[in-house]
């Protein structure tokens, strides 16, 4: 045998190795993305969970705003299914806010109903499952950027166009969060 032809094999069997090892790790990333948005998943029902626990507390104090926020609540989970995309996320997001500003006007109305342990706990528990979801946003974003990098950067992209391998959507920061409130009181 040549040299050329040794060289030759010895460069197959690089590149070889090479693609294996970049398909690897494109598997692994979008399995960590994948398990990453499930996270989300899991912390934003259990909102939705302490959001029914936090109706069920109203009915105390006015049997129609609990019927009310129940209906409601039963209605937002059943719209979305799963949290497979930065878009279902979002769209979860804007409903838990509507269904707190709808909590938080009953709890205006009714002052013992705030001051009322079970509410008081439950309201620490979704605000607990609130820092829990900005933290999964942040693995997601930030395990979609690595992915992303190696989607995106030479010599790994070449592979990755190969197996049909596309970068992932963020999750992007409502605008209206990033302004400073206002704090008058």
């Amino acid at each position: 045998m040549t040299i050329s032809i040794i060289i030759l094999i010895i460069v197959v069997i690089i590149l070889v190795f090479y693609f294996i090892a970049t398909q690897r790790k494109l598997v692994q990333l979008e399995e960590l993305t994948q398990n990453a948005m499930s996270q989300i998943g899991v912390q934003v029902t259990s909102r939705w969970d302490a959001l029914t626990q936090l109706a069920k507390a109203t009915k105390a104090y006015s049997t129609h705003e609990h019927d009310t926020l129940v209906e409601v609540i039963a209605a937002r989970r059943g719209e979305i299914k799963g949290t497979s995309s930065p878009k279902e996320v979002d769209l979860q997001e804007q409903h838990i806010e509507n269904v707190m500003a709808k909590v938080n006007a009953v709890a205006e109305s009714y002052p013992d109903l705030k001051a009322n342990t079970i509410y008081k706990d439950t309201m620490a528990s979704i605000n607990d499952y609130e820092n829990k979801v900005r933290v999964s946003r942040m693995v997601f974003n930030d395990t979609v950027t690595k992915y992303n990098n190696v989607v995106k950067q030479i010599p790994s992209n070449i592979v990755a166009n190969i197996l049909k391998y596309t970068a992932k959507e963020y999750l992007q920061e409502d605008s209206k969060k990033a302004d400073m409130p206002d704090l008058q009181f």
